[in-house]
């Protein structure tokens, strides 16, 4: 039966997912438009993937060349003030907060994402959010660690929560753990894996309804129905 709820952040509870998009096309715009062009396809690629990473994996395998340590930082904060405010300023995911109002008590709620932890947690606390959420978590944990954490703290079995996310880091980090999974599918995401057979919505308005699904047809109906 589904006792919690762990949410990814971005294009899952807050429309922000082409801020983070613009802030790399920003960032990156001195290598040139080819070097952007590819530097957004990977980003995009690879939803829920800490910058952290993505600026090493950038360096490493796109602009092909070291990453100094000072550059690094730079790039960290710059980032973050790039995207911060605006974040904070982004609507909704329709159906999000109301889900949220109505369905507390009822479900425990998380947040799992691969936005540094001080920053989201800021963010969280300045939109007015952190009173639905018992956990807010963030990189630089993996996704996978973050719930294998979250499992052991609050004594829940895999079946107890659902996770709702909307890329393949999401999803696959929910599969090695047994976690059913329900995907939302934003207007600039990566594209679903053929191999996914879970539920997919538009919006949160429509997860009460696979929830319910999920504590009628136990937690296999997660990995058997493609929505």
């Amino acid at each position: 039966m589904v006792r919690a709820v762990a949410f990814d952040f971005d294009g899952v509870l807050v429309e922000s997912v082409d801020v983070k998009t613009r802030a790399f096309a920003r960032l990156f715009e001195p290598e040139g438009p080819e070097a952007v062009a590819r530097i957004v396809d990977y980003h995009l690629r690879h939803g829920g993937v800490p910058r952290f990473d993505k600026f090493r994996t950038i360096y490493r395998d796109i602009l092909r060349r070291p990453l100094p340590d000072a550059e690094f930082d730079r790039l960290c904060r710059t980032f973050a003030g790039y995207v911060v405010e605006a974040v904070v300023a982004a609507p909704w995911v329709a159906g999000a907060q109301e889900f949220l109002a109505r369905q507390q008590g009822r479900y425990r709620f998380f947040i799992i994402s691969g936005t540094p932890e001080g920053e989201l947690r800021m963010i969280v606390e300045r939109r007015g959010m952190a009173r639905w959420f018992e956990e807010v978590l963030g990189s630089p944990a993996t996704k996978e660690q973050l719930l294998e954490g979250l499992l052991a703290r609050h004594r829940l079995q895999p079946g107890d929560v659902a996770c709702v996310g909307d890329s393949s880091t999401d999803w696959a980090a929910a599969q090695r753990l047994r976690l059913p999974f329900v995907w939302r599918r934003s207007g600039e995401e990566t594209p679903i894996p053929d191999d996914f057979r879970g539920p997919c919505i538009t919006d949160l308005t429509e997860l009460d309804g696979w929830l319910a699904a999920l504590e009628t047809c136990g937690t296999s109906a997660a990995f058997g129905v493609r929505g």
